[in-house]
């Protein structure tokens, strides 16, 4: 049975459409099957990935509405296990067609119902904004992943995403948990950055990954090829960072890779 997970944050520009494409993309590369639902309007995990919007036949709009199964819409990826459930801009009146159909916070659930069983990890890229098509990612899921930037105003925007995760588990799904809370575009440099982590670290002790992702110029060019940053430069940071956080996910030890020792060809005095 299938993991599933969604990345969520009102806030936009925080990574999370670069997070599930890349850890979708390792976890593949680790031999487990992954699925990615793109229920954001922009489809950044479907361009990310490569697929031309222009080209599907279904989306994660039709998902909502039951016009097509998981299984009509997904499309394969030419990267290791990884398939897609893409979005197109019909996706942005979702809202207004589902608030009146049957089981308006379940729709996607029962979707997923029916394919966990044939993938290792679906993950649900969320759109930025608490709404019904998010709570449907959120009711739908066993798990949340977090992504935040380490400046003041992620903590308030936090909270609010923390009261939203604690009804959706009171009223509509009692097993969601929050997987972790990611920090993005982490620089360490910056005096904010070690305010932020300790402020978040206090509110959600246990709940916070030991990775984080740094800003990395890779890791920005990436989705613009169409490729997850471990086949755009495999020796990238970001690229590394997102192995680090798919090891952490799965509970296995990341292996440092042994770095390389330069030589300024200078000969030594016998």
């Amino acid at each position: 049975m299938g993991k599933v997970i969604a990345v969520a944050n009102q806030k936009g520009g925080v990574g999370k459409s670069t997070t599930v494409i890349n850890l979708a993309a390792f976890l593949g590369s680790r031999d487990r099957k992954v699925l990615c639902i793109d229920l954001d309007a922009q489809g950044n995990v479907t361009s990310g990935f490569g697929i031309m919007k222009k080209t599907v036949k279904f989306s994660s709009y039709d998902l909502l509405i039951g016009r097509a199964s998981v299984q009509e819409a997904a499309v394969y990826t030419e990267f290791e296990n990884v398939s897609v459930v893409p979005s197109t801009s019909a996706l942005a009146g979702a809202e207004i067609e589902i608030v009146d159909l049957e089981g308006r916070l379940r729709r996607l659930r029962m979707q997923i119902l029916s394919c966990r069983h044939e993938y290792d990890f679906i993950f649900i890229d969320c759109p930025p904004s608490l709404s019904l098509v998010t709570l449907n990612g959120l009711v739908a899921a066993d798990s949340v992943i977090i992504p935040l930037q380490c400046e003041f105003f992620s903590l308030e925007g936090l909270s609010q995403l923390d009261q939203i995760i604690r009804h959706v588990k009171s009223n509509e799904n009692p097993s969601l948990e929050i997987e972790g809370l990611l920090f993005t575009m982490f620089d360490p440099r910056l005096n904010v950055t070690g305010q932020v982590v300790n402020e978040v670290k206090k509110a959600f002790p246990n709940q916070v990954f030991e990775t984080t992702i740094p800003r990395n110029v890779r890791l920005s060019e990436a989705p613009s090829y169409g490729m997850p940053v471990m086949y755009y430069d495999k020796n990238s940071k970001g690229a590394e960072a997102y192995a680090r956080l798919g090891m952490e996910i799965l509970g296995e030890k990341y292996e440092e890779k042994p770095k390389k020792k330069f030589s300024l060809g200078i000969k030594k005095k016998k």
